[in-house]
């Protein structure tokens, strides 16, 4: 009886040890290559994160929200979300601009605060970049009575 097809157990063991001591690639896999975070994608995250805040009545100017309004009619166009916010983001930092409008009757201190810790909790965790400021300007109160602009018109 010739058993040349087995090896002893510890020839086997030692052969399985060299293999899995063998690393290809250097390193962790996580830490091979670069992410690069396109500004219009904290712009997203960032507008997604203010309009959850209540008191935020919409995003943008007055002229911007107008065009905005036009453009969301037309067909095949969507609702733009990065209304009212401008990005700069860097390797591992990013910085933010909003322009809110607020509902009449809401302390906007509260809401602008509510507003910059929102958006720096949503961004951080999403993108894993340093939110390094959120400049806020409040460009417009919405009043109870005037009409709003991002309602379609009531077909007759």
């Amino acid at each position: 009886m010739s058993d040349t097809t087995q090896q002893p157990e510890a020839e086997q063991e030692s052969a399985v040890q060299t293999r899995k001591a063998v690393r290809r690639g250097g390193g962790d896999p996580a830490t091979r290559g670069r992410t690069t975070i396109a500004d219009g994608v904290v712009e997203k995250i960032a507008g997604m994160a203010a309009r959850d805040v209540l008191g935020v009545h919409a995003m943008g100017s007055g002229l911007s929200r107008t065009f905005g309004a036009v453009r969301d009619r037309v067909p095949g166009g969507s609702k733009s979300v990065t209304r009212g916010v401008k990005a700069e983001v860097g390797e591992v930092q990013t910085a933010l601009d909003l322009e809110i409008v607020v509902d009449y009757g809401v302390a906007i201190a509260d809401v602008a605060r509510a507003v910059r810790e929102n958006v720096v909790a949503a961004v951080e965790r999403m993108t894993g970049l340093e939110v390094v400021e959120v400049n806020i300007a409040v460009s417009d109160v919405k009043l109870p009575e005037e009409e709003d602009d991002d309602v379609e018109p009531r077909i007759q």
